[in-house]
């Protein structure tokens, strides 16, 4: 069955909430916090990402900052697999690596734990929405950097209008709801 025709990613598109104008004018804004607030899609979210995921046996999950750790925790747990968090810079404790990447206008960095990923490691990156894939991409870059392989990139929503698939390369992506 098609994404397009299981009635469960339905079920997550009914509580997307769109909130136009939002972080600034023009910008339509695709709100989970519905979507994570009922408990059933919110379960279903997991159990649809895990689904994807597995197929790909990954040994670790690897998720965005912030709320790629809402949904990636969860999953890695499903698969009674490990979970390895991607931050901003300066929130990490011990010794980490570091990959910046462009923005719109500017540039902006991420890291992880430099001993987090073990030398072929099979990886599952976990976020929320992949809209330019600059974010997933410079964590696919990090992950590779420590000797990962990211298996497959999974989100929950992917604004396929602004092709962020194009830059995450060859690995397999799987998007819930494409917008």
């Amino acid at each position: 069955m098609s994404a397009a025709a299981d009635p469960r990613i339905q079920q997550l598109r009914d509580r997307v909430r769109d909130v136009p104008d939002f972080p600034k004018p023009g910008i339509l804004f695709r709100d989970l916090t519905p979507l994570m607030g009922d408990a059933a899609t919110f379960r279903l979210t997991v159990d649809l990402l895990r689904e994807r995921i597995a197929r790909h046996e990954p040994e670790l999950v690897v998720a965005i900052e912030s709320r790629g750790f809402i949904f990636g925790a969860p999953v890695a747990a499903a698969l009674g697999i490990g979970f390895v968090p991607v931050r901003k810079p300066g929130k990490l404790p011990h010794k980490t690596a570091r990959r910046d990447y462009a923005l719109e206008y500017g540039t902006d960095a991420l890291e992880m734990h430099a001993d987090a990923i073990v030398s072929g490691a099979r990886v599952a990156l976990v976020d929320d929405l992949l809209a330019t894939g600059g974010t997933a991409g410079a964590t696919i870059e990090l992950v590779r950097e420590l000797g990962g392989t990211v298996v497959v990139a999974a989100f929950v929503v992917e604004l396929a209008f602004l092709e962020g698939r194009a830059r995450l390369g060859a690995q397999s992506t799987e998007s819930l709801i494409v917008y």
